[in-house]
């Protein structure tokens, strides 16, 4: 399919181009950084953030997607499923 904004800078207002499904570790980071999470399945999730920080987001509602931008979803102290980060 041809990409008709190919000649066009992508900002972080733009939509995701890619995506990948993600599994929480307490160890791995994610393979790249997230410009934004999908949540399948509502509950809580705790990340590091871009910035080295950990925090923990609850009450996150099943198919929203949320400008998290995280280096690692972790196992520990997440209850949110189906996460797909967003590129």
């Amino acid at each position: 399919m041809a990409e008709d904004f190919s000649s066009h800078r992508s900002g972080l207002t733009a939509p995701a181009r890619e995506a990948f499904a993600i599994t929480p570790s307490d160890t791995a980071d994610l393979a790249q950084p997230s410009r934004a999470i999908y949540i399948g399945g509502s509950g809580t999730l705790r990340v590091r953030m871009l910035s080295g920080d950990v925090v923990d987001f609850s009450g996150l509602l099943g198919g929203a997607i949320y400008p998290f931008r995280v280096a690692q979803i972790m196992q520990s102290g997440t209850s949110a499923t189906g996460l797909v980060a967003l590129r």
